[in-house]
């Protein structure tokens, strides 16, 4: 039998209508957005209606792919009847891994992802900050990023998401900056269209009043694990609300969480929600890995005719 690693995208991976179909004809993921909607209520009209800039708001954004990426699951759960082996979330996805294994409920986790969302905003004014995708040796981006704190430029690793794909997040001054020394070295440099440089120091703010959030919160027992982006291992129970609040600050590493999966033995990888980010990556990482996506009636209905 194969061992099935859930994955769940992040912020980015969004889109108008996500999730809209399995909930207009799959009873699993209907509840999810019905749940949804009695929490947040309009989200799931946002959803559908739009306008897309309202839905793209961090504070919309995070609580709306949560929901869409459940909806997914809990309708791939309802055919099939088999939990994953383990799970794993990109940012915000992480949160959404956790309500797939138990530890918040779906009420929960709405509530504390649109309170992330605000949090992460409300950190550093808009304009001051600013994130990028460097395509080439990760070498040369760390050698680069360590060049720029000595320059007293802020800008960090925020995501290592591929064997040749470093995100940078920091100051609009440093992201810059290093920009420009990364394109000098032959690395291809990509701005990435965000609302706040996620994933590095200035976001010291927003971890720290996330922790408060958190810490009244009662968590559920895990069905099974779900590695941290932190330390890309499968993270201990009692530190679960510690983990989700370093990774606001921290870079994700999902190159060696992918990989961390694979020694664990993972067989199958499938990505839940909308796009095909985490489905793509993981075929960098692990070329030749059995991978799937499934967030449309169609998607899921080809996963279950492949899978017998």
């Amino acid at each position: 039998m194969s061992r099935v690693a859930a994955l769940f995208p992040g912020q980015g991976s969004h889109q108008l209508g996500m999730g809209a179909l399995l909930a207009d004809t799959d009873p699993a993921a209907a509840e999810v957005f019905a749940a949804t909607e009695r929490v947040l209520p309009g989200l799931t009209e946002l959803v559908r209606q739009g306008p897309l800039e309202e839905l793209t708001r961090t504070a919309n954004q995070q609580p709306a792919l949560l929901a869409a990426s459940l909806a997914a699951y809990r309708a791939y759960l309802a055919a099939t009847g088999q939990l994953p082996f383990c799970a794993a979330g990109h940012s915000l996805g992480e949160f959404s891994a956790h309500v797939a294994a138990g530890s918040f409920s779906l009420e929960q986790a709405l509530v504390l992802v649109r309170r992330r969302g605000q949090l992460m905003q409300e950190a550093v004014p808009e304009g001051e900050g600013a994130m990028a995708a460097a395509i080439g040796d990760p070498a040369v981006v760390e050698e680069l990023c360590a060049a720029a704190e000595a320059e007293r430029l802020l800008v960090e690793v925020a995501n290592r998401n591929a064997p040749t794909q470093t995100v940078v997040s920091g100051s609009q001054e440093g992201v810059l900056w290093i920009s420009q020394k990364l394109h000098q070295r032959g690395l291809r440099v990509i701005p990435l269209k965000v609302s706040a440089p996620f994933h590095c120091s200035l976001m010291e703010p927003a971890a720290e009043r996330m922790a408060a959030e958190l810490e009244p919160v009662q968590l559920g027992a895990m069905s099974f694990p779900v590695l941290s982006n932190v330390t890309a291992e499968p993270v201990d129970p009692g530190e679960r609300k510690r983990a989700l609040t370093a990774q606001i600050t921290a870079p994700v590493r999902w190159v060696e969480c992918v990989e961390r999966m694979v020694a664990m033995g993972v067989t199958e990888f499938i990505e839940f929600g909308p796009g095909s980010v985490l489905s793509g990556l993981v075929a960098r990482i692990h070329p030749g890995a059995l991978v799937a996506r499934i967030h449309t009636p169609d998607d899921l209905s080809g996963y279950l005719q492949r899978a017998g």
